[in-house]
């Protein structure tokens, strides 16, 4: 069940260094999303569907910068698994919907990479219906199909738990400290795929 890591919904509604929202170009952005909207869910599924689908990922293009920042992800229109997760916080954020941070642990890759790292996504609290739901907006390829639904969650890949995945189903306010260590710390993306995070700061608390 996916749970809030507080009760102060608020905290999921901050500007921060991060979920920068005070600008006039995400302002812009928002407003053009909001315009095509007739509802805070269509808003919701607009805001998921561009970020999924006009951000790549940097890793499918074989990026050449490193994206944290909502506004550097809006920016530069690139950001790995949590850079695009804190842009659609931020589209979120802006309109007044409550938005955190849910991560997973996965096999990087069963091939090359066959160890635990964290995977980062999207809780979004839809008020009408008083719960939350997940959101992915990795981005799809071949073998990746995350789609926006409130009923059947549909992420970008499955939880194979008997491979020591794991699904953590808390919803954060802020993105982990050791995911921002990671993105801040590495000017490359080869420098970032050797230094992905493997667990959360927030297990420490």
């Amino acid at each position: 069940m996916i749970t809030a890591y507080t009760y102060n919904i608020e905290e999921y509604l901050i500007s921060s260094e991060i979920i920068d929202y005070g600008n006039a170009e995400m302002a812009a952005l928002a407003n053009e999303l909001s315009a095509h909207s007739n509802d805070k869910l269509e808003y919701i599924k607009a805001a998921y569907e561009y970020v999924r689908d006009n951000i790549s990922h940097s890793a499918d293009i074989n990026g050449s910068v490193v994206t944290c920042t909502a506004s550097e992800v809006q920016r530069e229109k690139q950001g790995i698994c949590f850079a695009k997760s804190h842009l659609l916080a931020a589209l979120l954020r802006i309109k007044g919907i409550p938005t955190g941070f849910c991560y997973q642990r996965l096999i990087l890759d069963d091939d090359t990479a066959p160890y635990l790292i964290i995977h980062g996504l999207n809780g979004v609290y839809l008020s009408e219906y008083s719960r939350w739901i997940r959101l992915d907006a990795r981005g799809n390829k071949p073998g990746v199909d995350a789609q926006f639904s409130i009923t059947d969650e549909q992420l970008a890949f499955p939880i194979r738990p008997e491979l020591g995945e794991e699904d953590i189903f808390t919803v954060y306010p802020e993105p982990d400290k050791n995911v921002i260590k990671a993105l801040k710390n590495n000017q490359t993306l080869a420098e970032l795929w050797d230094d992905l995070p493997h667990e959360l700061a927030y297990r420490t608390i």
